[in-house]
């Protein structure tokens, strides 16, 4: 029997134009006649044309019971539109969705929580909400406070917990109350490495217990390790929908060869302008396709298009990968190969291809010059271009979800120890 049926389900949203006539509150009632009574006597720009904007856009699948489902995308993909249809946070503009079971939700940081209530209250608020009765709730409440390790702040308002206490205590009752189907919204987005590894443990233990799964995830190594099917949103409509390494597969290739940044308006640059840097891409190794993403131990090709407008003879032509923090990771320049450019005049574009890196996943920046040796100065010099994200791509790499804590740094060494 399917957990979940979704049939054409849909979603518009409006953007911009006028509000209309109904007011929600008294003190927007107010403020909309104080608009109508000074727009009598001055004139105020018509506003502009409504639009709509679909979220989603004709999604159906099926989910039997048991299984863990993941779904993936881009930002703005639908996805979290999806899963505040299926908690009844919002109503579809057209299909519908049939769930079976008592639904347990974690879309966001304490979702459900009230900030004057404590920890142990709020549990049994949670457990209320959920459709749980007050026995089912204490006979798991144990199991949810040795989770979330909160047990020196059970009897303290929730409005002093930090961000992780706060997941730590949603994801417990959420994940350990007997709802029969549970959502999950990037959940491992926040917390640190154990509470991520404990989450996952949990999340499992709950399919194996023919519990149903939907996780929602940028984390594909625990998509994967988690999830027999992954459904691939892109705009809103269903792209993919398949075995989990199929689908992780096709997103981590999909797209076309992409531009970073709008380079000609980019407000981190100085030099000369005697040549100017007017495109970089990333592309598969080959250079025949453009891909999205860096993926972990994946070779990968950077194509820089620049444009000199005057000769320039002996170039150095580079880049470097930065942190978040604008701190170098990597650095590389033309020279360092053998690749000795004579000049560069006029249009044209330089490769550089980086065999099997180790940048640990994350987010990341390009950084890009032309130095202008005759001249001892930067040509162009680009810093901070673009959102580069580093993934892990396929199982072939093994369960490399610890790589995600932060205190590994930022490249990945394989190293052998021995004893003696």
């Amino acid at each position: 029997m399917n957990a979940i049926e979704v049939h054409g389900l849909s979603k518009e949203y409006r953007l911009g134009g006028p509000s209309g006539n109904r007011y929600a509150t008294l003190r927007d009632a107010i403020s909309g006649f104080g608009r109508n009574l000074f727009s009598r006597h001055h004139s105020i720009p018509a506003a502009p044309a409504e639009e709509s904007f679909w979220a989603l856009k004709d999604v159906s699948f099926d989910l039997p019971e048991g299984e863990a489902l993941g779904v993936i995308g881009r930002n703005g993909a639908g996805k979290s539109t999806l899963l505040k249809i299926l908690s009844r946070i919002v109503e579809p503009s057209a299909g519908h969705a049939r769930l079976r079971g008592r639904v347990a939700s974690l879309l966001e940081v304490g979702t459900g929580f009230h900030p004057e209530l404590t920890g142990r209250e709020n549990i049994f608020l949670n457990g209320t909400i959920l459709g749980m009765t007050r026995v089912e709730i204490a006979l798991h409440f144990d199991e949810i406070v040795a989770f979330a390790e909160v047990e020196q702040f059970l009897d303290t308002p929730v409005k002093h917990y930090s961000s992780g206490m706060y997941v730590r205590l949603a994801f417990a009752v959420a994940a350990h109350l007997t709802s029969e189907i549970l959502i999950v919204d990037e959940v491992l987005a926040v917390g640190d490495y154990e509470f991520q590894r404990r989450c996952l443990g949990r999340m499992n233990s709950v399919a194996h217990s023919g519990r149903t799964v939907l996780f929602v995830s940028h984390n594909m190594a625990a998509i994967e390790e988690l999830c027999s099917r992954t459904l691939l949103l892109e705009h809103g409509a269903i792209e993919c929908f398949d075995a989990t390494q199929k689908v992780v597969a096709h997103y981590l290739s999909s797209g076309n060869t992409k531009a970073l940044d709008d380079l000609d308006s980019h407000k981190y640059r100085e030099g000369n302008g005697r040549a100017r840097i007017t495109k970089i891409e990333l592309l598969s190794e080959d250079g025949r396709s453009g891909i999205e993403h860096l993926t972990f131990e994946q070779s990968f090709r950077v194509r820089l298009h620049y444009d000199a407008r005057e000769r320039i003879p002996s170039p150095w032509i580079g880049l470097a990968l930065l942190t978040p923090r604008d701190e170098r990771v990597f650095l590389t320049d033309s020279s360092e190969s053998g690749c000795d450019l004579p000049f560069i005049e006029g249009k044209g574009h330089m490769d550089c291809v980086v065999h099997s890196p180790n940048f640990l996943p994350g987010m990341y920046s390009l950084e890009a010059w032309i130095i202008d040796i005759p001249n001892v100065s930067f040509a162009d010099h680009l810093r901070m271009v673009g959102k580069v994200e580093v993934v892990i791509a396929s199982s072939r790499t093994g369960n490399l979800a610890h790589l995600l804590h932060p205190e590994r740094g930022r490249i990945y060494l394989q190293c052998d120890w021995q004893h003696r």
